[in-house]
């Protein structure tokens, strides 16, 4: 069945963003009719699927868990008077989620956080929480994608699959565009994939290196190795002749410049954050032959924008714990599935993420004992555990606000259509959540 381009629209809004992954692809163009989208041009399937698809199983009014275990329709100022009591009642509260809504949104969480003495953390404690380690360790030797593009002639793509995951990343920015000094775009690169598993990012690759799993680390031991100009004893590392890695080393240290792109295969094993350290100590040695950056593939469109927010207002990335009325940070101790496990938090509060998708089953079942909002767009596991909902709003079609790309750079989100009736942004409730507990605390000073 071959699909028809669509005519029937009244109207075009071009450069908006998409509020898919990382990407935070801006050269979006929404068409609508009669003020609601009916198609979209430029994105992937991915984006384009959430944003046409986006009405199925959607949020549309408040509502509160009744004594029969039935979640009810509600006016906002109950829900609200709710979640502000349960939150000021709670003695070890958590706030969880963040990735996919806006960096004014997230503000108004931490200023919850720190009211409340909560714990505030995000996606990154089960994803790239261990790449934000690395870099606080070593360091992190950082570009923009648009740099990638105007400049980079050798991609290299380790542990992650693009294609599949980020759709539009090597088409507009790495592998097929033309940039400045790239102008034969495909002719003027070369993409290497270096993964255990072969991927369609591997069946578009010039060079694919598959080296036996849970090996990451040895593998990038001996690329070191071998950058440095040193002998690899064994004739095998990793699966991998050792030949074949003085060949990668070759090819790398001759770049005109190079871009290094690592996703969760590195962070999700058993070595960890020891896999992006020994490979940020790759590119730190590249760049006595080159030049050489690298950037974590990022999932939702604002995760990086979550930790760039709580750097910038707390000095820590994720995991933030006010408990002691001042910003505290330690893996292990501070982070949400580490929390859930010991049993700790009294109050979980999840704004745009699902976290019975995302956490272990031991963890999610707390989540069974303990009160529990939701602050989403649309119905999901989590919803059948929420004592309250609150139906939000997408941000980059019925809101604007602020993305973080996975390069650091921020992008603006405008507003497309309106929303729907009953529902408000993310900043809108975290805001009246806010004004709830602040009044809620003053009447307890009165008294």
């Amino acid at each position: 069945m071959t699909q028809q381009p669509i005519t029937d629209y009244d109207k075009e809004v071009k450069n908006c963003s998409c509020s898919y992954c990382g990407n935070n692809c801006d050269d979006i163009t929404y068409l609508l009719k009669d003020e609601k989208i009916v198609g979209v041009r430029h994105a992937c399937r991915l984006g384009a699927s959430k944003i046409i698809n986006d009405q199925d199983q959607r949020l549309l009014s408040p509502m509160i868990r009744n004594e029969d275990g039935i979640l009810t329709e509600c006016t906002w100022d109950e829900a609200l008077e709710k979640v502000a009591h349960l939150l000021n009642e709670s003695i070890r509260p958590v706030l969880y989620g963040w990735g996919e809504t806006s960096v004014e949104a997230i503000k108004e969480g931490i200023k919850i956080a720190e009211m409340t003495g909560s714990v505030i953390d995000n996606q990154s404690t089960i994803c790239h929480g261990s790449t934000i380690q690395a870099f606080q360790n070593i360091g992190h030797p950082v570009m923009t994608l648009g740099e990638v593009k105007n400049r980079s002639d050798i991609i290299l793509y380790v542990g992650t699959n693009p294609m599949d995951d980020h759709p539009r990343h090597m088409s507009r920015y790495t592998t097929f565009p033309q940039g400045y000094f790239r102008k034969n775009g495909r002719e003027d690169r070369t993409i290497i994939t270096i993964d255990p598993k072969y991927t369609n990012t591997a069946k578009v690759s010039d060079q694919v290196i598959q080296y036996d799993i849970n090996q990451d680390y040895a593998f990038f031991n001996a690329l070191k190795v071998a950058i440095q100009g040193k002998k690899i004893k064994a004739k095998k590392v990793a699966g991998i002749k050792r030949e074949r890695i003085y060949e990668l080393a070759e090819t790398m240290k001759n770049a005109e410049n190079g871009a290094l792109f690592f996703g969760l295969g590195l962070t999700q094993n058993e070595t960890k954050q020891r896999n992006i350290d020994i490979l940020i100590q790759v590119v730190e040695d590249l760049n006595a032959y080159s030049k050489w950056s690298m950037l974590p593939m990022r999932g939702f469109f604002n995760v990086n924008g979550f930790n760039m927010a709580m750097t910038s207002e707390t000095g820590y990335p994720y995991g933030v714990d006010f408990a002691r009325g001042y910003p505290r940070y330690m893996i292990g101790e501070t982070t949400t599935i580490d929390l859930l496990n010991r049993r700790e938090a009294d109050f979980f509060m999840a704004t745009a993420a699902d976290p019975v998708i995302q956490f272990p089953g031991h963890t999610i079942k707390h989540l069974v004992d303990i009160p529990v909002v939701q602050i989403d767009t649309h119905w999901g596991p989590f919803t059948e555990l929420s004592d309250v909902v609150l139906p939000s709003t997408r941000v980059g079609v019925e809101t604007e606000g602020t993305a973080y790309r996975m390069d650091s750079i921020p992008i603006y989100m405008k507003k497309v259509i309106e929303k729907p009736e009953n529902c408000h942004s993310d900043r809108w409730i975290l805001s009246h959540i806010y004004e709830k507990l602040q009044q809620i605390r003053n009447k307890e000073e009165e008294n």
